[in-house]
């Protein structure tokens, strides 16, 4: 046993190190690592700022602003492949959720969470919390709950309010 253990340990720090070799470009066009967010709990969500759920933005808003200084970081990536729902360039989304929600929290250059044009991040997402009958995102707003040690616990419905999500938050900050 004490051998099976160590392989299975073995491959889930090489999962977390694949995770964190991850990076992505902000929605201002600077390159950012998933690294730099090391120690961190993080919600990872696929927004759209034409959506019936994008008032979700001020859900997350509010959690981003009650846990960011207990180690929170709520990472926006804007995504266009559900009935083109993120028409607008970065800029444009940028000043949407800024103007309209106060958003604070990192949002990141509009990109498909999937099919063969995925980020890596989301491929990676998907590949450790599949969702129901198969991995694919069904909708803006899919959230994805990662430790501070980069282990995805946890995926959300694009339905499921960020108030709802907040009691795994709390819990994984104590």
């Amino acid at each position: 046993m004490g051998q099976n253990w160590s392989l299975v340990k073995k491959k889930q720090e090489a999962a977390v190190e694949d995770f964190y070799a991850l990076s992505c470009k902000t929605i201002t066009g600077e390159s950012v690592s998933i690294s730099d967010y090391k120690g961190k709990t993080l919600l990872i969500v696929n927004t759209a700022s034409k959506c019936g759920l994008t008032p979700q933005f001020e859900g997350l808003e509010t959690l981003y602003q009650k846990y960011k200084d207990k180690g929170l970081v709520i990472l926006g990536f804007p995504c266009n492949q559900f009935a083109k729902q993120e028409p607008g360039n970065d800029a444009e989304v940028a000043a949407f959720c800024q103007v309209n929600y106060g958003v604070s929290f990192p949002m990141f250059s509009k990109i498909d969470v999937n099919g063969p044009g995925a980020h890596p991040l989301f491929k990676y997402l998907k590949s450790k919390l599949g969702g129901w009958f198969n991995s694919e995102l069904k909708w803006n707003f899919t959230k994805f709950l990662v430790d501070a040690q980069g282990h995805p616990l946890k995926r959300f419905a694009p339905t499921a309010k960020p108030e709802k999500i907040e009691k795994y938050i709390s819990e994984l900050l104590k």
